[in-house]
């Protein structure tokens, strides 16, 4: 079977309570033996919800440079923000790197977030980083639609997000509605449409998607270029990595953005934070700034296969994508993206968490 550009398979809450607590334990004692508290500590404990494959790739560039050991521990972000939140003061993360930006707002309303360094901030366009300075943008990546062109022509597609919700759609729309990539879509249309209308809308989308309902966005995309479905919603990074994997002459499917401005047409920034209760602050403010420095940005934009766009310290992407500089997504901010509990309360409403 070809290697699948997923996440880590989900550990279990019970598993990541019980490693939580044996770490937190270890680290307690270090503690009390002083190299815990050390700031020039050569170990930090990474909570990643990015991808695997693109957080491997970084650390092991950052621990060449740095000499600093990474311990990753990788889950859905939503997952570790939670984690995170259950440990509270005792977590062994010293750091969290996510896919996007809702689970770092939603740490930074916890006050579980340290000020980034103002020097690490200023690699990122402002526009892109926390508004109140405690984690850092790396990486972006945008909605767009995957259609298989046997299915459905180009110019059949819907033009706006809304229109995913007319029934001609029916049975052809696939759509991974669990995956945290989905949640700014929800909240972009929610401050467009209100909360009436956006719930009316997934009620429809879940209809028009029946049997393809899917747990993640890979799966979409593939059952699309197999022509199991005719066409999904995704971040485009997704169709990239699989004509990396499969081969480009193993492509039946294609890639279309929505109208400029739609709501459907949002950039998702992927961050990092450090974590308030960590005991290896400067290691982890290290390693903030290497992710938006010069080698890791360029190991995003060209010497990987992460197909996401780098935003910070000038770097452009090296991929036979749609330059970052053209694209024309919906003006939703970091800050009108928040925490996405708006958008998770209105998913599960419509049966669709």
């Amino acid at each position: 079977m070809a290697r699948r550009w997923g996440r880590t398979p989900r550990m279990t809450a019970a598993t990541l309570a019980v490693a939580g607590l044996v770490t937190a334990a270890i680290t307690g004692c270090s503690a009390l033996s002083g190299s815990a508290s050390t700031s020039s500590s050569s170990s930090i404990t990474l909570y990643s919800g990015q991808h695997p494959q693109t957080t491997q790739k970084l650390v092991a560039a950052f621990e060449k440079q740095t000499g600093i050991t990474v311990s990753v521990r990788s889950d859905d972000e939503d997952v570790l923000a939670q984690q995170i939140v259950t440990e509270g003061s005792r977590s062994p993360a010293d750091a969290f790197f996510t896919e996007n930006s809702p689970p770092l707002e939603f740490l930074q309303g916890k006050g579980l977030l340290s000020a980034v360094r103002s020097s690490t901030l200023a690699a990122t366009p402002a526009k892109y980083n926390s508004p109140q300075g405690d984690w850092v943008g790396v990486s972006a990546r945008v909605s767009v639609l995957v259609y298989n062109p046997h299915l459905i022509a180009k110019s059949q597609l819907p033009t706006s997000v809304m229109q995913l919700a007319d029934p001609k759609y029916k049975g052809k729309l696939a759509l991974a509605a669990g995956e945290t990539d989905f949640q700014p879509i929800v909240t972009s249309v929610l401050r467009a449409h209100g909360a009436a209308a956006t719930q009316k809308w997934l009620k429809a989308l879940k209809a028009n998607a029946a049997g393809h309902l899917y747990p993640d966005n890979e799966t979409v995309t593939s059952d699309v270029n197999k022509g199991s479905a005719a066409f999904g919603i995704i971040n485009q990074y997704y169709w990239y990595r699989l004509r990396a994997e499969i081969g480009a002459g193993a492509i039946h499917s294609s890639i279309a953005h929505f109208a400029p401005h739609d709501p459907g047409y949002v950039v998702d920034v992927s961050g990092a934070a450090a974590l308030k209760s960590s005991h290896h602050q400067a290691a982890a403010q290290r390693f903030l700034a290497f992710l938006v420095s010069k080698p890791a940005q360029e190991i995003i934009g060209g010497h990987s296969l992460s197909y996401e766009y780098p935003i910070a310290s000038g770097v452009t992407t090296a991929a036979p994508e749609t330059p970052f500089s053209q694209l024309q997504p919906n003006s939703i901010t970091i800050a009108d993206l928040g925490t996405g509990s708006a958008a998770v309360a209105l998913l599960r409403q419509a049966g669709l968490l």
